[in-house]
């Protein structure tokens, strides 16, 4: 287990590795102003210990180079402050912009991932890895390139300095040093796990929190508050299990190696103290030396807390790289077909598909749809009504069979131009944040005032958009803030009416209007549906009644098939849905 832990971090730091090469310039010149900062540090004890032996005593005190000394000084404190100002901006600028390619190749691969996946997983677990997990990797990258550079440098060049000085006394610190190192490491192993557990329940308890959110108000309906708090406390009580765990073992890391520095501090001491009273030291280096032991030890104690911010980062980092190298959907076939004229002829054959390989779904499915057709699909709930419209969008690729357009396989033309030939009404509104302009015209950005406004008017909203605050220029939020689900759908409506592409997907369109505003889309609707091939999902059977083929559904399978007079005289499974919504 813990040999597959060490292998995941490796590769982890590889795909880190991967993703500073474009910014290798900013990386050298901190590592080359980092070693300018460490060597104007070190040299400041060097200078001090010339200034304490030009004080030798009472009256007896070597201006002339004390003062010489002290000009030093003040250069090169001036020089360091300059490499480190210079050095923390090449670290910034490093870290955001990997951060910043991260997060949009995180975002691109969304774009593209195949619908399961998104279906599969939480959203807010999602959010997490690319919002939360992206910005704890951000301050702990930070942190490594600010410490860790200057720390391994400083840690260097004091031995260098400290042997210059005096020979044995290093050797002493040199000796203590594997004890600081291996305590270091034995805490900074144990860590890696915990906040790996840490970054997995914080986008589980994000996801809550965004379902919750989502859903207050069926929530609260169904009176679930306790229940949703308990849940939250449940999941937060491991959140906080976990966190204490993580921060224990990670803190304890900086008093552990501090108690091994003052070790090395006090053998510099004792063993210095012996030297200067024999003579083979003078005070000044004496003094040299014990500032040296403190910043041989400093770095040792920056290293451990970088350490475990790392374990921290590298741990959120493979969340993030988890998601960026998700399998993204089937891409598309070399020379794919680009539709340009579409005239609206669809062709599924002994089409068979179902979400999970176990669970069949749509088996032997055929039909053939003419250029201009009404095809209306009718059924039960999961029956696979909407799952077929599902693939005829290439949202889902089928299992087995094919779909055509204009007989070419949908798999060997490109998902954009197959798209832009449908037109699709939902049951589930979708708007953005925005202005009520901006959501209608998703479709077409270039459409005149005029346009909008024609649409708006077939679709019947434009009279409660011109009563609203701004009219077409009220912005709302995504969820449609203080507009009706009916008016949030007749937006959405609005937003084909005005694109008025060859081919109609209406998925429940008018399942949230009322009957009278419903009967004047419907008219609305068979304008725009004239000429064009139109695929009609209803439970409300009074709405496809001239629909030029009724597709009826159950358990994936076609079972009875034409127009609406036909199936009433046939007395089948239709007319009992049929009859079942009349019944007195």
């Amino acid at each position: 287990m813990a040999k597959k832990m060490e292998a995941g971090q490796t590769q982890t730091l590889k795909k880190v590795l991967h993703y500073m090469k474009p910014y290798r310039f900013f990386l050298l010149l901190s590592v080359i102003l980092a070693a300018i900062t460490v060597a104007s540090t070190l040299y400041l004890p060097l200078l001090i210990g010339k200034a304490v032996d030009c004080i030798v005593g009472k009256g007896n005190v070597n201006f002339d180079g004390l003062i010489a000394v002290l000009i030093k000084m003040a250069v090169m404190i001036g020089i360091t402050a300059l490499a480190q100002w210079i050095m923390n901006v090449c670290n910034n600028k490093l870290t955001y912009q990997i951060v910043r390619d991260i997060r949009n190749e995180a975002f691109e691969k969304i774009e593209v991932l195949p619908l399961k996946y998104i279906d599969g997983h939480a959203h807010g677990e999602i959010v997490s890895r690319v919002i939360a997990d992206v910005d704890q990797f951000a301050d702990g990258l930070l942190m490594g390139f600010t410490q860790l550079f200057t720390g391994v440098i400083t840690i260097l060049g004091t031995i260098g300095f400290m042997l210059s000085v005096n020979v044995g006394i290093t050797i002493v610190v040199l000796v203590v040093t594997p004890v600081s190192l291996f305590v270091a490491s034995f805490i900074a192993k144990r860590t890696f796990s915990m906040f790996k557990a840490q970054s997995e329940t914080r986008g589980e308890q994000t996801a809550l929190i965004d379902e919750m959110i989502g859903n207050q108000k069926i929530v609260q309906a169904f009176g679930q508050e306790k229940d949703a708090i308990e849940k939250f406390d449940e999941i937060n009580g491991r959140l906080q299990t976990c966190s204490l765990k993580a921060i224990f073992f990670s803190s304890i890391t900086n008093p552990s190696t501090r108690f091994v520095n003052s070790l090395v501090y006090t053998g510099v001491g004792i063993f210095g103290a012996l030297a200067a009273i024999n003579g083979r030291l003078t005070v000044g280096q004496l003094s040299s030396f014990l500032s040296y032991a403190n910043q041989y030890t400093k770095p040792f104690n920056e290293i451990s807390g970088v350490v475990t911010e790392l374990q921290n980062a590298i741990a959120c980092a493979g969340r993030v790289f988890e998601l960026i190298e998700e399998k993204s959907q089937v891409p598309e076939v070399e020379n794919a077909v680009s539709l340009q004229h579409v005239d609206g002829k669809v062709k599924l054959k002994d089409v068979a598909f179902s979400y999970v390989p176990e669970q069949k779904l749509i088996e032997n499915f055929n039909l053939q749809v003419k250029p201009g057709e009404r095809v209306a699909i009718v059924g039960p709930t999961g029956c696979g009504k909407t799952t077929v419209i599902n693939l005829l969008m290439r949202f889902y690729d089928v299992n087995s069979g094919s779909i055509s357009v204009e007989d070419v396989d949908i798999r060997e033309m490109t998902r954009h131009s197959l798209r832009a030939g449908y037109g699709m009404v939902l049951q589930e509104t979708w708007l953005r944040a925005g202005t009520i302009r901006d959501n209608i015209t998703v479709g077409r950005p270039d459409a005149t005032q005029e346009e909008i406004e024609a649409a708006a008017k077939a679709c019947h909203a434009h009279s409660f958009i011109m009563r609203l605050p701004e009219g077409y220029d009220t912005v709302i939020s995504e969820d449609g803030g203080s507009l009706s689900q009916g008016q949030k759908q007749l937006l959405c409506i609005t937003r084909v009416m005005l694109c008025r592409p060859p081919m109609l997907i209406l998925d429940e369109a008018t399942s949230s209007i009322d009957t009278r505003t419903e009967l004047k889309i419907q008219n609305a609707f068979a304008k725009l549906m004239e000429g064009r091939t139109s695929f009609i999902v209803a439970h409300r059977l009074s709405t496809i009644r001239s629909a030029d083929v009724i597709l009826v559904m159950k358990d994936g399978h076609i079972i009875e098939q034409g127009n609406h007079e036909t199936l009433l005289a046939q007395n089948g499974f239709y007319a009992t849905l049929y009859n079942s919504q009349y019944a007195m």
